[in-house]
């Protein structure tokens, strides 16, 4: 498993793979950057919102402490923002994936296993399903670790565990779906469910690093092509053959 940790890390800075690299970041700095400025915005006309309503309950006798309470519900919201993007960025990068995962499976497929039969390419439909399910269900589980935060750092283990069974799950599934049918896929992850729930420990470690969390979508895919091939075992088949055989007899 470490050796396709090794594997995934070097390939993912190869020349055949900076520019999927370079795109990668650039969309997940558009979605973090939207999503902050979106968050923002609501967080601040709350606040003014609530300044006003509290003032017109309470009477003008109040607006220097509402002011000041406004104020500080701004700095809040501010930081809550920039955490609330740190702690989003499995699901961010979750949606970058759904949409790079045949350009990254298909270079980790040429170098490393040239002699296989290569993937078949994930219907878009399919991936940005898979990667919007996966996206939603790291929120769900953000907002449900988020009040145990405060308590001993329990939230973030919560988190760290769930992010790791999550992206573990998407990017497995999204590699073996090259190979088989999504219930095929399916199946053979829970068959191997210790062993991709393992691997995506080193995922969720991965995401947990700022600004190297931006290769995530990257890291994940590659990493977890090499671990569907080594539970698939021994697979024989030659490409040139499989070539030679598609060509209609003259």
């Amino acid at each position: 498993m470490l050796d396709a940790a090794v594997k995934a890390l070097s390939q993912i800075l190869s020349p055949p793979m900076r520019s999927i690299l370079w795109r990668s970041i650039a969309l997940a700095l558009v979605l973090i950057t939207a999503l902050a400025v979106g968050l923002q915005r609501l967080l601040s006309w709350f606040a003014d919102y609530g300044e006003v309503w509290a003032e017109g309950m309470l009477g003008p006798n109040f607006h220097s402490t509402l002011n000041v309470l406004s104020w500080i519900v701004s700095i809040a919201a501010g930081l809550g923002v920039v955490l609330g993007g740190i702690f989003l960025m499995p699901a961010i990068t979750s949606l970058v994936a759904s949409l790079f995962v045949d350009d990254v499976a298909d270079h980790v497929e040429r170098e490393h296993y040239p002699a296989e039969r290569p993937g078949v390419a994930l219907p878009f439909s399919l991936a940005m399903t898979e990667g919007v399910k996966t996206a939603l269900l790291t929120i769900l589980v953000y907002l449900i670790a988020l009040p145990f935060v405060l308590f001993a750092g329990a939230g973030f283990l919560v988190f760290f565990i769930a992010t790791a069974w999550l992206l573990g799950r998407e990017y497995f599934e999204l590699a073996a779906m090259r190979f088989r049918s999504p219930a095929e896929a399916k199946a053979m992850r829970r068959d191997n469910a210790a062993t991709v729930f393992t691997a995506g420990l080193i995922i969720a470690a991965f995401v947990s690093i700022p600004i190297v969390n931006l290769a995530t979508p990257l890291f994940g895919m590659a990493f977890m092509v090499h671990m569907h091939k080594r539970l698939s075992g021994s697979r024989p088949e030659l490409i040139e053959p499989v070539r030679r055989s598609n060509v209609p007899m003259v």
